[in-house]
């Protein structure tokens, strides 16, 4: 495996590629910021799947009338077969709730190593519907569930058995028919642990790709369902959905809290995701060739943006008004490309100046997708070895350089300001799912999660300042005797030294803190789009929108679903757009 210090050599040659400092890229606004591109695991996902023409045949489909039975999936992959095991269950709708504490579901799936045989299905069934009350083992890299789309799923149905084809508005708003509320992996519940799935079954060896094919299996049965049920319901006037919807629609994706904590406990891998994405950015910016050609198909695409930003729907004010502005962004991009310039690092600094930061990265991505060929190999730079390893021999005069050096963002911060320590991160005891304490009203802070980094590095920078006014010559290994509760902050403080990035530069227990911004972050490099954050501590998404189906597999692929716009789907009548109720901000956006 190639490290980070490596990496930099290997790609950027004689001339350092020009990288955006980590006090830029790092900041907790910014991340919050970002949008897919071509690097998100999910689009690296379907150009893994469709070049290697995987091949995915339904090899049981036991579905009542109604939808309810077992079905299986079983996929042969360049260095596997695995099988995408699946139980639909009658839920009653006042049971039907996506948050962490229900305990039933719609659908409920596993991904699993191998071929299943009868006796493993129903070792399968009594646990696999039961989540975190049941028990897998290790042949399972994934474990899910999810709910019906309320507002989508019936309508569908109905539509595709009276023998007409779904409003695309209708679908518009929503996106999908289905939505996951947990998808589990890497060792919980007894499944297989990331080690094990990296190192024997390669197809999946880069980060999240297991989780991210379960959703993309799950929005293909969702369609393979409608139409299933549609067809018994009115076998006489059913007709199939049309294959354009279909692309159109994807995965829906309830994202809270519990993702954020990730961010920080894998700094070293996180760090690799971030020098990716700015590695690419470096290339393009240094080697994209800028002419008449590249420059239509940039503005294309920030047509297309604009108007996937104008499908985006919300009633979260707070992102409608982001929604508003990156629009804005947008044109302005679209007028100063028209200026003359003959490098993309001349447009990327005026953005840097006139746009929010929403537009900024937006911009990024939008580069991104232009060179395929300068940035689809770096996916394969996506992961990394996580130890921190302590350096007991590091003089502590080193050890307070590096503090200074690459943590004076944290030295800057005011610890004792009013509101700077009302925040602490626990988990709770029924779940075991990151929660948010209030320092001043709970208790239970003295069994808080450790991401208050910043503080840690502040407090740990102060005791070595006194120490080192005792004993100069001391190296880190004595120091570590002395104090040995900041064993665990030093260990980080050493490695992160040797990454470009890594640690967010923020201060994670002010109480104005907004969890809101590591969810996008973690969900960007995912590649989701549409989000609709329901509270600054969950958010809905989707997945998967305009990506390819099972039978788009061994035909033409272009990579082209980046930002997908609803399908203008017209059949032998007009179909009749219905006019919805919108809120004033989505107004606002339409009137833009």
């Amino acid at each position: 495996m190639i490290k980070p210090a490596h990496i930099h050599s290997s790609l950027r040659g004689d001339n350092a590629l020009p990288l955006r400092p980590a006090s830029q890229v790092m900041d907790l606004e910014r991340l919050g910021a970002m949008h897919q591109s071509r690097l998100s695991f999910m689009r690296s996902l379907m150009r893994k799947v469709m070049l290697e023409r995987w091949q995915i045949v339904l090899s049981c489909c036991d579905l009542d009338e109604k939808g309810h039975g077992t079905v299986v999936y079983q996929i042969s992959a360049p260095y596997g077969v695995y099988s995408f095991v699946l139980f639909s269950n009658w839920l009653d709708p006042e049971q039907r709730n996506d948050r962490v504490i229900a305990e039933q579901w719609d659908l409920t799936m596993a991904l699993v190593a191998g071929k299943v045989d009868d006796h493993y299905l129903e070792t399968l069934r009594k646990n696999v519907p039961k989540q975190e009350a049941g028990r897998v083992d290790s042949r399972v890299f994934v474990l899910s569930r999810a709910n019906r789309s309320l507002r989508n799923f019936d309508y569908v149905v109905d539509t595709l058995a009276a023998g007409e084809q779904p409003d695309v508005q209708k679908i518009e708003q929503v996106g999908y028919l289905y939505r996951t509320t947990a998808v589990y992996g890497s060792g919980k519940l007894g499944m297989a642990d990331w080690e094990k799935v990296q190192s024997r079954w390669p197809d999946f060896a880069r980060p999240f790709s297991a989780e991210m094919f379960t959703c993309f299996m799950l929005r293909n049965f969702s369609l393979l369902q409608v139409e299933h049920i549609a067809r018994h319901q009115s076998p006489d006037t059913f007709s199939p959905m049309d294959i354009t919807i279909k692309r159109y629609v994807g995965i829906g994706n309830s994202t809270g809290l519990g993702m954020a904590p990730f961010l920080i406990h894998h700094p070293l891998l996180f760090n690799q995701w971030i020098e990716m994405r700015e590695l690419a950015l470096a290339r393009v910016r240094v080697l994209g060739a800028v002419d008449s050609t590249i420059k239509k198909r940039f503005r294309k695409l920030l047509d297309r943006t604009t108007h996937h930003t104008r499908q985006t729907k919300t009633e979260d004010p707070w992102q409608s008004d982001h929604n508003i502005q990156v629009i804005k962004d947008l044109k302005a991009l679209h007028k100063q490309s028209s200026q003359p310039f003959t490098r993309w690092g001349q447009l990327i600094l005026w953005s840097e100046k006139n746009c929010s930061l929403q537009g900024q990265e937006l911009l990024v991505s939008v580069l991104l997708e232009l060179y395929p060929e300068l940035v689809n190999k770096l996916e394969d730079y996506c992961s990394a070895e996580e130890f921190l390893d302590l350096d007991p021999i590091m003089p502590l005069q080193t050890l307070q350089t590096v503090i200074e050096d690459r943590y004076d963002w944290a030295l800057t911060m005011d610890f004792i300001a009013d509101g700077a320590r009302d925040i602490f991160w626990y988990r709770s005891e029924e779940k075991m799912e990151p929660r948010l304490g209030d320092a001043l009203k709970e208790k239970g802070k003295d069994r808080q999660m450790a991401l208050g980094v910043g503080y840690a590095v502040r407090k740990c920078y102060d005791q070595l300042l006194d120490y080192i006014s005792e004993f100069p010559d001391h190296n880190t290994a004595r120091f570590m005797v002395a104090r040995p509760k900041l064993r665990g902050i030093v260990r980080r403080i050493q490695s992160m030294n040797r990454c470009l990035y890594g640690d967010i530069q923020a201060n994670l227990l002010h109480r104005d803190v907004l969890p809101m911004h590591l969810l996008r972050a973690k969900l960007s490099f995912f590649g989701v789009s549409k989000f609709d954050p329901k509270s600054r501590l969950w958010v809905r998404n989707t997945m998967f929108q305009g990506a390819p189906l099972l039978e788009d597999i061994g035909g033409t692929f272009d990579d082209d679903w980046f930002m997908p716009l609803s399908p203008e789907y017209r059949s032998d009548e007009t179909i009749a757009i219905t006019s919805t109720k919108t809120t004033k901000h989505t107004e606002e956006v339409a009137a833009l």
